[in-house]
């Protein structure tokens, strides 16, 4: 129960602070960054670790799997240091809201072709990327791909 006088923060206002600030102000982050020596190598370590997740994501995009979400997912880890990684990941969530309500508005025939020209892409590049790199001996002889 606040004091006598005391304003207590709005709902709205506690929201509309950035994933970064929020970040900043928890305790733990803020022992952190009163120890020069301990900021700068914490803030080098979010972006090697946030980088290689992106980088993974981005290698893996192509490929079956969940290539976007872990580009998203390092965007999320650069986002709690770097503003430019936050703007960054808000064009990102601004684009796929959009992508994802223009999709929602579509006739049912147009998702569906969307959907399975979606599924023969992954196939496709499954069926190269299996082709180039070679089939797995765990895959049965029967399966209709390149040996």
């Amino acid at each position: 129960m606040p004091a006598r006088g005391e304003q207590v923060p709005a709902p709205a206002a506690a929201e509309s602070r950035s994933l970064r600030e929020r970040v900043a102000e928890s305790r733990w982050r803020r022992r952190i960054a009163a120890r020069r020596s301990l900021d700068a190598p914490y803030r080098v370590g979010v972006g090697l670790v946030g980088g290689l997740v992106v980088a993974f994501g981005i290698v893996t995009i192509p490929l079956p799997g969940p290539g976007w979400l872990t580009v998203i997912a390092g965007l999320f880890v650069l986002a709690t240091e770097f503003a430019w990684a936050e703007r960054l990941l808000e064009f990102t969530r601004r684009h796929v809201e959009g992508w994802t309500a223009w999709l929602g508005r579509q006739p049912v025939v147009v998702r569906l072709a969307i959907a399975a020209l979606t599924a023969a892409f992954v196939y496709g590049v499954m069926v190269v990327t299996l082709h180039v790199t070679g089939v797995p001996h765990w895959i049965p002889g029967w399966v209709p791909l390149w040996h």
